[in-house]
């Protein structure tokens, strides 16, 4: 994750024209945004790979962006999870309602989902299969209520066509963010 943190330095090194500088400045017109070229794409059900892509962009900088397509799901616990499972057995692809503008001017993305049924969200697998992430690095984290990464990781890498894919990515319970600093250093 060294690496990272290089790139990230070397992107917020970049010189900003002044139209930049103006628009990076908070509303107060003191505070500076870290530049671009990071992207954290994340969906999340309850909130924890929320909370989780949240303190990754506190820590490096860019852009966070919500996945979120058509369809809902049961308030209740185990209905949820019969349908997300029977989503996933049957390869089910949701229409995404949120997009990226521009792909493009991102060189890392983070990418995040919950863990479900052993693997990444219809939802994320849908961004996946929107985006051409060719050459780019990816970098995943997942949350899971108790089942660890099992094919989070090597399902999100085999959709993850043409991209560098680190499979050093974060795995944590809940929003559990403890960690997540030695994690990017």
């Amino acid at each position: 994750m060294k690496k990272y943190l290089l790139l990230f330095a070397a992107l917020l090194s970049l010189p900003f024209s002044a139209a930049q500088t103006a628009a990076a400045q908070d509303a107060k017109g003191t505070a500076m945004e870290k530049k671009s070229g990071v992207l954290i794409a994340y969906y999340s059900y309850s909130g924890n790979t929320k909370a989780v892509a949240e303190a990754i962009r506190e820590k490096v900088g860019g852009d966070l962006f919500e996945i979120k397509a058509e369809g809902s799901y049961p308030d209740e616990y185990r209905p949820m999870t019969e349908q997300a499972k029977k989503e996933i057995q049957e390869g089910f692809r949701p229409k995404l309602t949120s997009s990226v503008a521009d792909i493009s001017k991102y060189d890392v993305i983070f990418i995040g989902s919950p863990n479900w049924w052993g693997t990444i969200t219809p939802q994320v697998s849908s961004f996946l299969e929107t985006y051409d992430l060719s050459g780019k690095t990816v970098v995943p984290f997942i949350t899971h209520g108790g089942g660890g990464v099992q094919r989070t990781f090597s399902d999100m890498a085999a959709q993850c066509r043409g991209c560098k894919f680190d499979q050093n990515g974060w795995a944590g319970y809940g929003a559990e963010t403890s960690g997540i600093g030695e994690w990017l250093v």
